[in-house]
């Protein structure tokens, strides 16, 4: 017998003649069988310990007794009536495609099937099968859940692979959703930002519909994205009472004085990311008045393509620290992605970084700054640094930075002392310690082959540094 399409699985609301859907008996045979049968593969399995009671004429008797038992009790059982809640619950368990199939049972299966609970929720995969190897979102569905599940949807997701085209698919769904009030949106490129390569203005008006259309949105992810400040300005005249996070690297429209605006009328705004181009003393100041919630975590991304023709602003301390005061238990992550000698403006007076990336390679004076700096900091990672030994550098963030729990070293080098000192230092709150085997550095006191045990020692779990794969 020929399954059913996809497409033809996700009409089946379409149909209303009750042939067109199995019988409640069909669905007590299904259980029946499979409960029969496990309970037959579980006899045999207790056969194999006890075979010469089951090799019995009695043994025999008894299995069948039972067998008859278990099939009279699954006729009594009617599948097809179950209570919607209970089947509900076990659809939320179900990847999309089995709960089609499963809608196909009963017309009980395929009501609960189409109820609101179950498309609440979705994430859009759309992928160009020509350029990408990453399964997408049927297009039956699609038509299927504007048509029929518009409404319902809360919670939507976009991933599209590097094609133009699918960017432009997610701007048509969107412009769609005028009849849904979505509280999560979430657009995401899963390479190369393939949303810039569309036009500004149709990007904007799918996206506007959205923001007009949702007067509850808590939650916006626009990551590398032609937004601007107009749309921002929608944007909070619809929502400025629910948005609570707000992620918007590289979105080079967007102004300072755009982001301030969000800042300014979204009070109970939580999470921020943002390039650094757009932080201003302005923006701090703003996220730090007393009508402003507590912020919880503030994530910037520092990066600079050309070297040496990206200016960087400096952030005056008074703005860092009326921030701080505000929101003392802020998370502030850093990533940067700059050139050695862009780092100048950065780490001359002390700001409440918890977390720093170093995306590039960052020199020996730098990371002795953050050290004298960074008073905050939770999590170090270099990738890079160079030739020189970082051991001075590591005792003072050791000395320093005393809430410091995590940290990851790449391509870099350490002595041996100098790195089992910091650890010592450091205790037991290392919760995370990534080294490559290849930062350390033997010297007169301690081998590569000693290192891990006097490491293990003071963190007081086992560790070995990390390998490199050698394929």
């Amino acid at each position: 017998m020929k399954r059913p399409s996809l497409g033809a699985l996700l009409n089946l609301g379409e149909v209303d003649h009750p042939s067109s859907l199995h019988s409640s008996s069909s669905v007590r045979g299904i259980f029946t069988f499979t409960q029969v049968r496990s309970r037959s593969v579980t006899m045999k399995r207790g056969g194999g310990r006890d075979s010469g009671h089951d090799s019995s004429e009695e043994g025999i008797a008894e299995k069948s007794k039972r067998l008859r038992a278990a099939s009279e009790h699954s006729q009594t059982c009617d599948w097809g009536n179950l209570l919607q809640d209970i089947v509900l619950q076990v659809f939320k368990y179900l990847p999309l495609l089995d709960r089609a199939h499963a809608s196909q049972v009963c017309r009980n299966w395929n009501q609960v099937f189409h109820m609101p609970d179950l498309w609440r929720c979705f994430e859009f995969e759309l992928n160009q099968p020509a350029t990408s190897y990453l399964k997408a979102t049927h297009p039956e569905l699609i038509k299927q859940i504007i048509k029929r599940h518009s409404n319902h949807l809360q919670y939507v997701s976009f991933k599209v692979d590097s094609s133009k085209e699918s960017a432009e698919a997610a701007c048509d769904i969107l412009s769609q959703l005028v009849n849904c009030s979505l509280k999560t949106l979430g657009l995401i490129s899963t390479a190369r930002p393939s949303f810039m390569d569309l036009p500004k203005s149709h990007f904007i008006s799918a996206l506007t519909v959205v923001f007009v259309n949702s007067k509850s949105l808590s939650s916006l992810k626009i990551d590398d994205t032609p937004v601007d400040d107009p749309s921002l300005k929608v944007l909070v005249a619809n929502n400025s009472d629910t948005l609570k996070l707000l992620k918007m690297s590289s979105c080079p429209h967007v102004s300072p004085a755009g982001i301030l605006c969000v800042a300014d009328q979204c009070h109970g705004l939580r999470e921020l990311a943002l390039n650094y181009h757009l932080l201003s003393d302005e923006l701090l100041l703003a996220l730090s008045s007393e009508k402003h919630v507590r912020l919880e975590h503030l994530r910037i991304d520092v990066v600079s393509e050309n070297p040496g023709q990206t200016h960087f602003h400096t952030i005056q301390k008074s703005s860092w620290d009326a921030f701080i005061r505000h929101s003392p238990k802020v998370n502030l992550v850093m990533y940067f992605f700059l050139y050695e000698e862009e780092f100048d403006p950065f780490f001359r007076y002390e700001i409440p970084a918890t977390h720093l990336y170093f995306g590039r390679s960052v020199s020996k004076d730098v990371l002795g700054r953050v050290g004298m700096t960074c008073p905050r900091l939770v999590e170090l990672v270099v990738c890079a640094n160079g030739l020189r030994p970082l051991d001075e550098e590591l005792i003072r963030i050791a000395e320093r930075c005393k809430n410091l729990s995590a940290i990851g070293l790449g391509e870099c080098e350490v002595s041996c002392s100098a790195f089992v000192e910091f650890v010592k230092m450091c205790g037991g709150r290392l919760s995370q310690l990534s080294i490559m085997e290849e930062v350390l550095i033997p010297d007169q006191k301690y081998s590569l082959e000693q290192i891990h045990w006097e490491v293990s020692k003071h963190l007081g779990r086992v560790w070995f540094p990390d390998m490199m794969p050698t394929w």
